[in-house]
């Protein structure tokens, strides 16, 4: 079946459901092919104005759909899933942004072995077209619904495929990683402001510099340690701030948040 003739339900039409309809119509597929389900009217018919999808009850949607896009909370994914068993169809490929639910989970819920299923953890850049995925796949998964998956998720961003195990890991770097990047921003605007700067330019200076600091990375041959190392001259300024770092324990203090993060992930399952 071709791109554009998919019929695709979207169950959760919030901030990443907005960004993954973006970027599903940016992949081929045609607007009067995407159904969402909502239940505020208002943000339904916001989305319909934008996009021009359509708005149907979840049982109905479900059950006319060849795919389905899964973008609820945690705590709801029971009841929806549940829900969604009575209507969907043998072989519907549910893809799932339900963070730290496991592909077994989402199977045991819906009541059918017959249901391929794709893990992914997306994260919050996908909203402005720079997101980070990653994929796993059950065995029922066929390599055009691989490819698929892979394509609309590169629109909006980059993509990997990882073994399902990783996911918690892939939570803690990627999933919550840009809340641990806009922690440091606030670290070092206060820090300027510290030093006398006024919170306008604290915040420019600081915001400028990293989007600067990421584009180079991004595009150099140098990994970050040796891109760290050409801007480091000895007994600089560069290297006193650096030795701070380290006095602090920099590379323990992430390690641990990251692990609390993976561990937080394995508890959601």
């Amino acid at each position: 079946m071709a791109n554009s003739e998919k019929r695709v339900a979207v169950i959760g039409a919030g901030v990443m459901g907005e960004a993954l309809i973006s970027g599903l119509i940016a992949y081929g597929i045609s607007p009067s092919s995407i159904t969402i389900s909502e239940k505020r009217e208002e943000r339904a018919a916001e989305l319909k104005a934008l996009y021009k999808v359509s708005n149907a009850p979840l049982g109905e949607n479900v059950a006319n759909c060849d795919l389905i896009l899964l973008v609820v909370k945690p705590q709801d994914a029971a009841e929806v899933l549940s829900e969604i068993s009575q209507s969907i169809k043998h072989g519907t490929l549910v893809i799932s942004f339900v963070a730290g639910k496991k592909i077994s989970f989402i199977a045991d819920c819906i009541g059918t072995s017959a249901n391929p299923v794709i893990r992914v953890m997306p994260n919050t850049p996908t909203l402005v077209g720079k997101g980070m995925a990653a994929i796993s796949c059950c065995g029922l998964v066929t390599q055009d619904q691989r490819e698929f998956a892979l394509g609309f998720l590169g629109g909006v961003g980059k993509v990997i495929e990882v073994d399902e195990e990783l996911q918690d890991a892939v939570t803690a770097t990627s999933g919550s990683g840009p809340a641990y990047f806009f922690a440091f921003v606030e670290a070092m605007v206060a820090g300027a402001k510290n030093l006398g700067l006024s919170h306008e330019d604290a915040t420019l200076l600081t915001v400028q510099t990293i989007v600067g600091a990421a584009a180079l990375l991004e595009g150099s041959q140098d990994d970050a340690s040796v891109l760290r190392q050409k801007v480091t001259s000895p007994h600089g300024t560069t290297a006193a701030a650096l030795a701070s770092f380290e006095a602090s324990d920099l590379n323990s203090a992430v390690a641990k948040a990251m692990a609390a993060a993976h561990k937080r992930s394995q508890e959601l399952a």
